[in-house]
């Protein structure tokens, strides 16, 4: 598990080292804890570092933890919140919902509470973190010509063949021979109906499973290029480059931090 950095915001120095000391004990060096004691403080904090989880008490002199919610909100920083309150008032806990906190724990906080409170959000985050990813993999225009129904059935048996068989050296030739058509009339078709050609609509899949690859698996650039359908790295590179604006590798690193 990758260390997940967690900010606990209190005006109480006892309580904000409590939680700390607490959360320390059972992440074993897993969590990297930083403690503040005003809202004003997180906010400039936040604004120069990302957390995972920001625990932060609902009311502190000067500026509360929803008003701290509400900036942050503003900002687009959005890391998951558990709020901690001493006042169990429904204005408090409503207002924090609607602001997307994932946990109202009232003081006095047990360890066992805090550590599953903490669980949940950070398991939470993760689940959302793998959405954005299939959501950077997935290729609408793909997604759309897969489910319009109002394409010819050759083109329909074409493209299911292209996704079938698109780790392989496919041609147009060879699509063409399983419709049936002749490779000039495909061709046409293929442009005519999902305005792609036969070569780009084939490159778009592999790299849609070679992006899926790039974020989910280990696997190197050469051996991508081959699961997917390139016989070499340098030729991937290209394409993947023509299409991303990025080398795969590039790709990659950009993302390795996402989950």
């Amino acid at each position: 598990m990758k260390e997940k950095k967690i900010l606990i915001v209190d005006d109480e120095p006892r309580t904000r080292e409590g939680l700390k000391r607490t959360l320390d004990k059972y992440s074993e060096g897993q969590f990297n804890i930083m403690t503040l004691g005003n809202a004003h403080d997180a906010i400039d904090f936040l604004q120069q570092q990302t957390v995972h989880l920001l625990i932060t008490d609902i009311r502190m002199p000067k500026m509360t933890g929803l008003s701290l919610l509400n900036v942050l909100k503003e900002q687009e920083i959005e890391p998951m919140v558990i709020v901690i309150s001493a006042y169990s008032e429904f204005s408090y806990a409503q207002e924090a919902l609607q602001l997307g906190v994932t946990d109202y724990l009232l003081k006095p906080i047990g360890k066992q509470k805090l550590v599953e409170s903490v669980e949940a959000a950070l398991e939470k985050q993760e689940e959302q973190n793998k959405s954005k990813f299939m959501a950077k993999m997935v290729d609408d225009d793909l997604i759309n010509i897969n489910a319009e129904s109002s394409y010819s059935r050759s083109i329909k048996e074409a493209v299911h063949y292209i996704d079938e068989y698109y780790d392989e050296e496919l041609t147009l030739k060879e699509v063409a021979h399983h419709v049936h058509l002749n490779p000039s009339y495909l061709s046409t078709l293929f442009k005519e109906e999902i305005q792609l050609s036969f070569t780009e609509y084939l490159t778009r899949v592999r790299l849609q499973h070679a992006k899926q690859l790039l974020l989910t698996t280990d696997k190197n650039v050469t051996e991508i290029a081959e699961t997917v359908g390139y016989n070499t790295p340098k030729y991937f590179n290209k394409v993947f480059k023509e299409q991303e604006n990025m080398t795969p590798s590039a790709y990659r690193k950009a993302n390795e931090n996402a989950l």
